[in-house]
């Protein structure tokens, strides 16, 4: 079921510096910060070498970690059920303690609604977190479900184009293409936890199918004729600059510290973009562990936005969603069920421990989303909620690996599961 080399788990923050110094002054030693004795923790490893060696030693406090290879199996109302293979890796490079932990995965899959998958990602951090380099590549067909444009509210009046747009029914309309994706961005670390940016990404879409034979008579059909998009292929290339602040202890699963990124994308028809756009991008996390003894039960929180300043960006490139940067928020909807020019995606998640050995844990988690529209609807104006619960089992303690299995419920009578590997933020 996998493959090991070498990584360790973030060590945990230093216990109270008054406690420790008055400790420390009365016995005449020093406290040592604490470290997260992973030997009592009990992961999808440790079941394995139970299964295949029953009488063999248990793993020591710095459990040996690395490349993990195993079935890419995944199911969401979007894609439907997904089988595949992944590989996941997590390391920290050089040995600065400060350094972040380093991860990186790729995988090939197909889902039973025809989707064809493949992704390489990463997220390095050089020794001393002086360089952070964030990117991607993906190749996929693709079968994306379409709602139409806005948060889900009935307009009055309007053309027949308008309504169709807008889609107060909810009717769902599959899209057919071809999607390319290649995206890097380099960080340089320029004070303790900040970071600044740069990169490029590309979004090239071409075949692109729907069910419209008569024109206007889909969302997507009508958004390109009134924004002047061709109805088959887009591109969608342009700069991206970026500033990010990082005190969370791990990408995977955080018991504690913020992540925040914000950032610029600039779309430009000279480097091979069909429209022009200025889009602004804001990404927060904090995370509060809520107990010394079980750092795992941990409040998370997060608020991912995105906002059109100017010019026109593809119609299937609206933020909406799950269509941040992991394509896990809103969890209740299929992908793209609400969109807009502007969008915003606010979620609460509470994280416990279920059995003492931390191989299975517990979520609880809800989510707010607002979009505009072309009819009036503004930003904040309308919220639709999802909430749900689920499971965790730890797949990798070194890391901080989780499987993850959620129920979700939004409304419209949407409702679903959601399987994948590691927290949803």
């Amino acid at each position: 079921m996998g493959m090991t080399s070498y990584a360790y788990s973030q060590v945990g923050a230093p216990i109270d510096s008054l406690k420790s110094d008055s400790l420390g002054a009365k016995h005449k030693k020093i406290i040592p910060p604490r470290i997260y004795n992973l030997n009592k923790q009990y992961d999808f490893g440790d079941l394995t070498r139970y299964v295949l060696h029953p009488k063999g030693k248990a793993d020591t406090l710095r459990s040996k970690s690395g490349i993990t290879i195993v079935p890419n199996v995944a199911a969401n109302p979007t894609i439907g059920g997904q089988l595949g293979i992944k590989a996941v890796a997590g390391r920290k490079l050089g040995d600065d303690p400060n350094t972040l932990l380093s991860i990186a995965a790729t995988s090939a899959s197909y889902t039973t609604k025809g989707i064809l998958f493949f992704y390489i990602n990463h997220n390095i951090f050089t020794p001393g977190n002086k360089w952070n380099l964030q990117g991607n590549l993906v190749v996929s067909k693709t079968v994306t479900p379409d709602y139409g444009l806005g948060i889900g509210q009935p307009i009055t009046g309007g053309t027949a184009a308008d309504n169709v747009l807008a889609d107060p029914t909810h009717k769902t309309n599959a899209i057919h293409s071809y999607y390319f994706n290649i995206r890097e961005k380099v960080y340089k670390q320029v004070a303790k936890d900040l970071f600044l940016g740069a990169g490029m990404s590309f979004e090239v879409r071409r075949k692109i199918q729907q069910s419209d034979t008569v024109n206007n008579a889909t969302p997507l059909s009508v958004y390109n004729n009134q924004h002047g998009f061709p109805q088959d292929h887009y591109s969608a290339d342009g700069f991206l600059f970026n500033l990010e602040y990082i005190t969370r202890d791990n990408p995977n699963r955080a018991y504690k510290g913020i992540y925040f990124d914000a950032g610029v994308r600039v779309n430009q028809t000279w480097i091979g973009s069909t429209k022009n756009s200025l889009q602004f991008t804001t990404d927060f996390r904090k995370y509060f562990s809520l107990s010394d003894v079980a750092p795992e039960t941990v409040l998370a929180l997060w608020n991912w936005g995105s906002y059109l300043a100017a010019g026109n960006i593809p119609y299937l490139e609206l933020p909406g969603t799950a269509r941040d940067g992991s394509f896990r928020s809103g969890r209740g909807y299929t992908s793209q069920y609400f969109k807009g020019t502007e969008f915003n995606d606010t979620e609460a998640e509470f994280r416990f421990p279920i059995l003492a050995n931390k191989f299975v844990s517990g979520v609880a988690f809800g989510s707010l989303q607002s979009a505009n529209d072309e009819h009036g609807t503004k930003l904040f104006q309308q919220f639709e909620p999802g909430y749900g619960a689920g499971l965790r089992v730890l797949f990798n303690k070194a890391t901080r690996t989780n499987l993850a299995l959620d129920y979700a419920f939004g409304k419209f009578g949407n409702q679903g599961f959601f399987l994948n590997l590691n927290e949803s933020f």
